[in-house]
């Protein structure tokens, strides 16, 4: 793993510092809420244009982003996620996207190193795939992992991936109810009484799917609202964080 990315800019205003963890030919930078131009509860680097901010500074937050990890040249691939098990695959030279012509799903693959995929998350987890010449970004909640979304992402590959498992919601914070945690009793630790560990669920599904190389950022989203944005923390009325995932230029 390697450590932030970013820094300070030449008029003292702070820029976005991701977690960059090397996989096979790529990389996968994990933000946080640091570094943007958001206010309110969505300061600062408020990646969601699914929110109630200004679409013209979470764009900027995005501009900001892919400028910090040097892929400002990139085109930047992203979702309306819907907490299922859809996944798109992006051809290579499809046109960047707009809002209302993303598409609906909730993981998506490239074997592009002129792309940058992006999933957002608020507590669930964002999750990075390396592999064969592809990359992968998927959105992983608990009714995707339920669904099946990372099979639906590692069916892709002729062989398993490496992993990075990003940010989430922990088992500290995260209550879930009798029907939710019923879905997640076979997950050896993945249910704590009415708690339930996402990252535990997602790393034995990812492993029973022959992943063997997991990279991890273990934080609980909920734990630090100087750090993290979170909807269970703080409501609807919060920001986006997430992970962008890109091949090295000339990669497999």
């Amino acid at each position: 793993m390697s450590g932030p990315a970013g820094g300070a800019v030449a008029d003292g205003r702070s820029q976005p510092q991701p977690v960059a963890v090397e996989l096979p030919g790529a990389v996968a930078y994990f933000s946080d809420r640091r570094g943007g131009v958001s206010e309110g509860p969505f300061a600062t680097l408020n990646l969601g244009l699914n929110t109630a901010d200004d679409p013209a500074r979470v764009r900027e937050n995005r501009r900001l982003l892919l400028a910090a990890i040097g892929a400002g040249d990139r085109t930047l691939r992203w979702l309306q996620q819907e907490h299922g098990a859809d996944v798109w695959c992006w051809q290579r030279g499809a046109a960047p996207t707009e809002r209302a012509d993303a598409p609906r799903a909730d993981g998506h693959l490239t074997a592009s190193s002129r792309d940058a995929l992006l999933v957002t998350t608020a507590d669930c987890l964002p999750v990075a795939l390396a592999g064969d010449g592809l990359v992968a970004a998927v959105h992983c909640g608990w009714r995707g992992l339920a669904a099946g979304v990372l099979a639906a992402a590692v069916t892709h590959f002729t062989q398993p991936p490496s992993a990075a498992i990003g940010p989430a919601i922990g088992p500290c914070c995260y209550q879930v109810g009798p029907e939710v945690a019923a879905r997640f009793r076979d997950y050896e630790g993945a249910v704590r009484g009415d708690r339930l560990d996402l990252r535990a669920v997602c790393e034995q599904q990812l492993r029973s799917l022959g992943v063997r190389r997991i990279a991890q950022v273990a934080a609980c989203t909920a734990c630090d609202p100087q750090r993290w944005f979170s909807h269970r923390r703080d409501g609807p009325a919060t920001g986006r964080q997430g992970v962008v995932v890109i091949k090295r230029a000339g990669g497999a």
